[in-house]
């Protein structure tokens, strides 16, 4: 069984960092991803996906990511429901990142200044950075 998907995108929002009563980490948030076509008047749309990244991911994603980053997931889909208030089923669709990688250079909406990052530069374990390559969109 095959279980992949590989995103690049841009954050709509700031990721939400919240820790567990265990203390362990997850990071929520959406990347929108260009679709490769356009719709009939022309214009470019974007489907909206769902990412959490977890442990020290997710703190990375808290630290270094902001909304209109540029990224690369590449991770997991995930499919649960639960009860909602109003008694109703909600079903959620997501991707769970094992790997985040920032797109861009500094400047273009991330907070990858590694200036404030103990390892002065160097990729950290799941989270790296690709500068200037040619994205699509």
């Amino acid at each position: 069984m095959l279980n992949k998907a590989i995103l690049i995108g841009r954050l709509t929002r700031d990721p939400e960092l919240k820790y567990l009563q265990n203390g362990t980490a997850v990071a929520s948030f959406t990347l929108a991803v260009d679709r490769t076509f356009k719709n009939k008047d022309g214009e470019k749309e974007a489907d909206f996906i769902p990412i959490v990244a977890w442990r020290k991911t997710a703190e990375l994603c808290g630290k270094y990511l902001t909304k209109g980053s540029q990224a690369a997931i590449s991770g997991r889909i995930q499919t649960r429901s639960y009860d909602a208030n109003d008694g109703s089923k909600r079903y959620v669709t997501e991707i769970v990142a094992d790997e985040v990688q920032f797109i861009g250079g500094k400047g273009e909406g991330t907070k990858n200044n590694f200036a404030d990052n103990d390892n002065f530069g160097v990729p950290m374990e799941g989270f790296s950075e690709i500068d200037d390559i040619d994205v699509p969109f």
